[in-house]
Order: structure tokens, then C-alpha cells, then sequence
């Protein structure tokens, strides 16, 4: 399937203005060996969330990372949990993906991934659209990451969804 690209348009300033039926459904912490990457909140129209219907999920990083780290840890996570293994020019067109989407991330920073079903996904940085990917496969790959019933942290996929309280202790 044929993957469709554009950077950064000023014509859609927000994403909530593509998305303003949507609430906040869940959020929770990500933390990798006791360090705090980042904090997760998950916007959908019903809940739980499901895979027919369009989202946002807002990463706010509290750790400086390179754009590739970012990218690698994507798909080392979407290579896991796929059914069927991408072949290498799936996995090659995926990391492009995301190295137009992503940028280095500092303390502060949002990455907004916006789910659409059937088209693929946009992705803002700080608010101001920075990539759309035409390709729905890649769509629900990335945002299975955090969303598959085999997520790498089934607690923040569980607070993500409403289902569970996020604990602020320790």
C-alpha cells in the first residue's frame, strides 16, 4: 500500500479541531527501570477505546530522547506484537514514518499521535501538525503499542482505557 507523506501544514493549527467530539478517557505514567518517560493521555469518543472509531493519544515527555530512540523502540514494539512479521521494506517505510513525524524530545514536549480508521494517522508536535501517514496498517501497528490487550505495559494500557485508576504513590 502506497504511503502518503506531508510535513508540517498551518492549515490545521490543533488537532482537537479534527477530533472535538472526543474526552479524555485515561491517562497514566511510563517509566522504564524507576525512570519517568513520559505521560500518556488517551482522548477517544467512547470507551473503552475501539479500533473503529478515531482517537488521540498525547505523549508529554518528562526525558530528553533522540528522535531515534524514539523511532527504534516504535518498532521494536511493533515488530512484537504484529501477527504476521512486516517484511523489511514495511519496516523501512515505518521508520521513515516516524523520522518525519518525530523530532528530539526534551522535558515538556508532546507528541500527539491522532488514530483515524481506514485513512492512518497525523502526528503534532507541541500542537502544530508536523506529519500525516496515509496508511492504516502502519496506524494501528503504532498505536497498538500502547492499546494491545499484549501491551509492553498492561497497566498504562488499562489506565489508557478508563479501566483502571492511576496510582500517584511512589
Amino acid at each position: 500500500m502506497a504511503m502518503a507523506l506531508s510535513l508540517s501544514q498551518p492549515t490545521c493549527a490543533d488537532w482537537r479541531t479534527t477530533l472535538p467530539q472526543v474526552h479524555l478517557t485515561g491517562s497514566g505514567d511510563f517509566s522504564w527501570f524507576g525512570l519517568r518517560l513520559y505521560s500518556a493521555r488517551l482522548f477517544s469518543a467512547g470507551s473503552p477505546q475501539n479500533w473503529d472509531e478515531p482517537f488521540a493519544l498525547e505523549l508529554r515527555y518528562h526525558r530528553a530522547l533522540s528522535r531515534d530512540t524514539l523511532v527504534d523502540a516504535s518498532l521494536t514494539e511493533m515488530r512484537r506484537l504484529a501477527a504476521q512479521p512486516p517484511s523489511p521494506q514495511t519496516l523501512e517505510r515505518w521508520a521513515h514514518s516516524m523520522r518525519a513525524a518525530f523530532v528530539d524530545v526534551r522535558p515538556g514536549m508532546r507528541i500527539t499521535g491522532l488514530y483515524l480508521p481506514g485513512q492512518g494517522c497525523r502526528f503534532y508536535v507541541d500542537g502544530q501538525l508536523r506529519a500525516e501517514v496515509a496508511d492504516p496498517a502502519f496506524a494501528q501497528a503504532f498505536f497498538a503499542i500502547w492499546l494491545d490487550r499484549r501491551a509492553r505495559d498492561p497497566q498504562l494500557r488499562q489506565r489508557l482505557l478508563g479501566l483502571a485508576e492511576e496510582d500517584h504513590g511512589g
